[in-house]
């Protein structure tokens, strides 16, 4: 299965996986790959742009999601969203000793 990523600029480090759209004919009017994403989430996302296409397999290995959940995602919506991480830094933590009044 093969996909395309696309970054949300409304939202770091939140991405979208959708088929990648095979054109049958080069003179053909390109189809739009988020036509299957819902429009509120269309709305949410914000502008998206490409970053790049690539095969997805259940031997493959994604750094922030389970491959196998993104590929179910893509053949029963046609997309999967990748949400940021949260937690990842908490805003109410103790500054390290070396790093106050740097």
């Amino acid at each position: 299965m093969f996909c395309s990523i696309y970054k949300s600029s409304k939202k770091d480090e939140m991405y979208l996986y959708v088929a990648r759209i095979e054109s049958q004919d080069d003179q053909a009017e390109a189809a739009d790959p988020l036509e299957v994403v819902p429009e509120v989430l269309r709305t949410a996302f914000g502008r998206a742009t490409f970053v790049m296409d690539l095969e997805l397999h259940e031997n493959r290995k994604l750094a922030r999601a389970n491959i196998l959940h993104v590929m179910d995602s893509i053949q029963t919506k046609g997309f999967f969203i990748q949400m940021p991480p949260e937690g990842l830094i908490n805003p109410n933590a103790v500054e390290p000793e070396g790093l106050r009044g740097a």
